[in-house]
């Protein structure tokens, strides 16, 4: 029998990695190496254990698990990495295809089809969860550059103008231009607008 897959398991939600680790451990091909609840945790254990593939939670506390991957991407070439989310965005896709990622899914596919997605990318090709695909190519790219983006995140959660250019380190005027040309890019109708939408799509 060939040496079985070597997974790491990161995600913050205990019951959810302690079941999904359970699950998977069942399968005969498969050995959970490694767990981690943090995203630097999840970059330092996959560094010690150089698992075959990483599964990681898009949302995790200190880096996401598309940081976790981009990180791995360069620092373990050999190591492959899957993203699972409850959060399924076109914007978060390019991004994780961007980084690298060979496998994105999401949370509510069943442990049997996780280890066939496993085995699938072992064997060298690629996994998108076909609605998320779809979604993805449907909305299109982000009309935003980056720093109207950097600029709409941080408005996200009702900064005001001040304080946006303030932590931006750009002035007050600057802000506003940026602002302006996303609500307009994006058709809201206002700034508040603008981020949740573009925050839907995974653009921020």
């Amino acid at each position: 029998m060939s040496e079985p897959i070597r997974v790491l398991l990161a995600d913050d939600e205990h019951l959810i990695r302690g079941a999904l680790a359970a699950l998977l451990g069942l399968e005969e091909d498969l050995l959970v190496v490694a767990e981690a609840a943090s995203g630097p945790e999840a970059l330092s254990m996959a560094l010690a254990h150089r698992p075959d593939l990483v599964i990681l939670d898009f949302q995790m506390p200190g880096m996401d698990g598309i940081a976790v991957a981009e990180r791995l991407c360069a620092e373990l070439p050999s190591c492959l990495t899957m993203i699972l989310t409850g959060h399924g965005r076109p914007g978060h896709l390019k991004r994780a295809l961007a980084a690298g990622v060979r496998g994105f899914a999401p949370k509510t596919m069943s442990a049997r089809e996780l280890a066939g997605v496993i085995r699938l990318l072992h064997s060298g090709k690629r996994y998108i969860a076909s609605d998320l695909a779809a979604e993805a190519i449907s909305i299109g790219e982000s009309p935003l550059s980056p720093r109207e983006r950097d600029v709409l995140e941080l408005a996200a959660d009702g900064s005001s103008i001040a304080d946006i250019a303030t932590r931006a380190r750009l002035s007050q005027g600057t802000v506003r231009n940026y602002l302006s040309s996303a609500v307009t890019k994006l058709g809201a109708d206002n700034r508040h607008a603008a981020a949740r939408l573009a925050r839907e799509y995974g653009w921020i």
